[in-house]
């Protein structure tokens, strides 16, 4: 019969334990130890504490900072889940000297870095750079959309949810109606069943007495075109926005990388899903940074790559203003290049968008109408005259074009109606034809760039540069959602995670952190 050492869990055991043998150099909490200790100069948090003479003692902001940021490393995103690791976990216990902070202490202190946040970063960059870590001749540019702490069913135009609001009250009224009955009968004058109906009936109103002071305080969103987008009853400054897992509401998390070793040079999240105007801020928080820490002219004529999102003229005035020899791919730039001209044929038919790489046409483009030489008018597919809306009008992206428009009448009953007009509610078909570009395009001149074998060499560069830093902060350090609301606060959080990525970074190829290691 075999035989086992006897144990019994109702045991005490006296461990001695240094708090500064469990900071083993080499590790992430070393790291975060060592830079935040020895080579960051946080004399400005000071500043925030009136207890010179009067009131209770505060934790240490570099303990505090310690804590969050080895927090974040290991996906520890909210406060509690900080407060509890504290308690339990021995690194935690000697990052934090055996202090136990309170979870509504982290709260406060990561809700408050709205202009601390950036001065912490550029010094953590200033590190990297003194490790050699920034190469500074390609940066890379990309954004990273992730959800926030608001509820995308709190969504909607201000009509939208006006009705909404009404809708609730409707029910309010008609659940007050329903308990008024039900509490005369003797059978249901139930204390459990009257407390449930009255806890529902509290629940409609709160919802809609919010609706109604978000209404009365905020006025409509506008978007980029000029018209109203939805606005957002929990966080405003929040928007919907279109990922690969569907539509979230959330934030735009942006980061420009280096080359060299993928170090983040500036971090912003954005409350719009749309790229289209994020890349002078983004340069122009990266050049301050860098001028900061010692560099003259840090983006004049560097490399700076991004994905077909940011292709736009704001975007690439942007550039040209910065003085970076950019390379941002237009949405047709694949199909011109000679590597992928058998990219269909290798198509599953089981896509999940498979029509699209049908053979067949879905709709009539452009080269199904012919021009009327005679008469000057453009001819659809059904014989039906399109007349001419618009001639030799430019678009934003530089082109010159004739704006031809359908009658109603002809679209109304029109057999070919289902291959024409891509919505089922379409009045009538428009055509455009573009028959000229406007001399010195800026998007002609990225196109033509783009095309070249340099400019395709250069681009390539951007997915291994950018992409494994997203892939880091969202699958390595977890951080797959805002926890908290508003723009500010939200930005914060981004930065810190950026901020612990750079310092990983640090102690992987850094030269004194890598000597320390081994």
């Amino acid at each position: 019969m075999a035989r086992y050492k006897h144990y019994d869990y109702d045991q005490m055991m006296l461990v001695p334990v240094l708090l500064e043998d469990q900071l083993m150099p080499g590790t992430l909490e070393y790291a975060i130890h060592h830079v935040v200790e020895e080579r960051l100069d946080l004399s400005f948090f000071e500043e925030r504490y009136c207890n010179d003479e009067t009131g209770r003692k505060a934790i240490d902001p570099k303990v505090l900072i310690k804590i969050v940021l080895f927090g974040y490393s290991r996906g520890l995103i909210s406060s509690r889940t900080l407060e509890r690791a504290c308690k339990e976990n021995i690194t935690f216990m000697a990052l934090s000297c055996g202090q136990q902070p309170d979870h509504s202490t982290f709260a406060a202190f990561v809700s408050s870095l709205d202009e601390q946040v950036e001065e912490l970063f550029t010094k953590v960059l200033l590190v990297c750079e003194e490790e050699d870590l920034l190469g500074g001749t390609h940066f890379s540019l990309d954004g990273l959309k992730l959800s926030s702490n608001a509820s995308k069913e709190w969504s909607g135009k201000f009509d939208d949810l006006k009705k909404k609001q009404e809708t609730l009250e409707r029910k309010v009224k008609e659940a007050v109606r329903e308990h008024r009955a039900l509490d005369k009968k003797e059978r249901c004058k139930n204390s459990t069943d009257r407390e449930r109906r009255e806890k529902r009936i509290k629940r409609l109103k709160q919802k809609a007495d919010r609706i109604e002071k978000f209404l009365s305080e905020n006025e409509p969103k506008i978007g980029s075109r000029g018209k109203e987008i939805q606005s957002n009853v929990t966080d405003n400054e929040s928007a919907k926005m279109a990922t690969s897992h569907g539509v979230v509401q959330g934030y735009n998390a942006n980061a420009l990388v280096d080359e060299e070793h993928q170090v983040i040079v500036h971090a912003e999240a954005f409350g719009k899903g749309d790229d289209a105007s994020n890349m002078e801020p983004m340069l122009a928080g990266a050049k301050n940074k860098l001028q900061a820490i010692g560099k003259k002219e840090p983006l004049k004529d560097k490399q700076v790559s991004a994905d077909t999102g940011y292709y736009s003229v704001t975007n690439l005035e942007s550039c040209e203003s910065h003085e970076v020899d950019a390379y941002v791919p237009d949405l047709q730039f694949r199909k011109r290049d000679i590597r992928f001209k058998d990219a269909d044929r290798h198509r599953r038919s089981v896509d999940k968008r498979h029509e699209r790489y049908k053979s067949k046409k879905r709709w009539f483009s452009v080269e199904d109408f012919r021009l009327d030489d005679r008469t000057g008018k453009l001819i659809c597919p059904a014989g039906e005259a399109l007349y001419r809306n618009g001639k030799n009008f430019e678009t934003k992206d530089g082109y010159n074009a004739t704006s031809y428009r359908a009658p109603k009448r002809a679209c109304t009953g029109c057999h070919l109606r289902s291959k024409c007009l891509r919505s089922p509610e379409g009045t009538a078909r428009q055509v455009r034809i573009f028959h000229g570009r406007r001399p010195g395009s800026i998007t002609d001149k990225m196109k033509r760039k783009i095309d070249t074998q340099e400019g395709r060499r250069v681009y390539s560069k951007r997915l291994g540069i950018v992409e494994p830093v997203f892939g880091n902060i969202r699958s390595c350090k977890r951080m797959d959602r805002f926890t908290l609301r508003g723009q500010k606060k939200v930005n914060i959080q981004w930065m810190l995670y950026c901020l612990v990525h750079n310092i990983e970074k640090i102690v992987n190829y850094g030269k004194s952190y890598a000597a320390a290691g081994a």
